[in-house]
């Protein structure tokens, strides 16, 4: 015989575990009534059920914002101590630069040191300016001469400038296409690297007479002078940069399909031009130094053919002017180079 529970009908047994299911739905969880915020809501997304996230108490700020604040503060921190240890460095050289000329004018003013041979900071200066300016050439005289040897101070360092331009500049464009050859082509780099240190060993006074034989006394031999001075070191960078470079970059533009054009251009010239901005600088430095040699003969108008032909006429001052121009020039040289390697590759340094 069938009971009264047995002859319930299916569909009602449906009806009352899905109302069942609907008041346990209604009636907040363990987990809701210890989540609610301060407004009495439950802190879990009704749409998700239980597999929603839970969202963050109200009022609080979330963690994330917290370590961002945090970073910030340490950039902010980072940029300060950069700034206080920049000017730290500036006030400290110029306090020795201070030292050095008070030094300098103290040696004089007590005549330790006879003015032929050590003039005072301030015929120094009045020779500098008189190299820049029109002055009558003896006193009661008509007759007005400007500068120096014909020329103003700052016209002789552009003649100068102008020297470097084309000497380096030769150099720079060929070297790092020589140096890419010999160190990416095996046989021309044994033929060639032999020759190329022989001409890095050479100093510059050792072949000037043969320059001026070949090409003249005029400019021709000087560019020439400094371009065999300049280009050695840049070739020399250029195939220590590139035979520096990790083979697995290479291997790595290869799997993904790079071409020996693509793996040149995108890797080969990214990884190498850090020591070819080094070789530059090293190059610019060394022609520099060598304006002297190139203008010993036939300088002037000249920069070192100024400083030359006024020792010569034991124009002390005005050769110490020269002088301290030679090297400013150098320093603002190797500056810019510096500041268009920092913009050519700013990750340098940084890895």
């Amino acid at each position: 015989m069938r009971t009264r529970e047995d002859s319930v009908h299916p569909g009602r047994v449906i009806r009352e575990q899905a109302r069942r299911g609907a008041r346990s739905l209604d009636s907040p969880t363990a987990y809701e009534r210890g989540h609610r915020g301060p407004a009495g809501r439950t802190t879990v997304s009704e749409a998700g059920g239980g597999d929603s996230a839970a969202v963050p108490p109200a009022g609080h700020a979330p963690q994330q914002d917290d370590d961002l604040g945090q970073t910030l503060k340490v950039a902010e921190d980072h940029r300060r101590s950069t700034r206080r240890g920049r000017t730290r460095r500036r006030m400290l050289q110029a306090g020795v630069l201070v030292v050095v000329v008070a030094l300098w004018w103290l040696v004089t003013a007590l005549e330790l040191v006879p003015p032929l041979y050590l003039p005072s900071p301030g015929a120094v200066w009045e020779a500098f300016v008189r190299a820049n300016t029109c002055y009558p050439l003896a006193e009661g005289s008509d007759r007005i001469i400007c500068g120096e040897q014909g020329y103003y101070l700052w016209g002789h360092l552009l003649a100068s400038l102008q020297r470097i331009g084309i000497g380096v500049g030769v150099a720079i464009l060929l070297g790092p296409v020589v140096g890419y050859l010999l160190a990416t082509v095996e046989w021309m780099g044994t033929a060639f690297e032999p020759y190329l240190n022989f001409l890095r060993s050479l100093p510059p006074l050792g072949y000037i007479g043969l320059l001026i034989i070949w090409f003249g006394i005029g400019d021709l031999s000087k560019n020439w002078l400094l371009f065999l001075a300049a280009f050695p070191p840049v070739v020399i960078a250029t195939i220590n940069g590139i035979r520096g470079i990790r083979e697995d970059r290479i291997h790595a533009a290869q799997s993904m399909g790079a071409n020996r054009w693509q793996v040149s251009t995108q890797v080969v010239l990214p990884s190498a031009l850090p020591e070819v901005i080094g070789g530059i600088r090293i190059a610019t430095g060394f022609a520099w130094t060598t304006v002297v040699a190139a203008e010993l003969n036939a300088g002037i108008p000249g920069i070192g053919g100024l400083a030359y032909v006024s020792g010569q006429q034991l124009k002390t001052a005005l050769t110490i002017a020269c002088i301290i121009v030679i090297g400013l020039a150098a320093v603002a040289l190797d500056a810019l180079i510096k500041r268009l390697g920092g913009i050519l590759v700013p990750w340098y340094g940084k890895a």
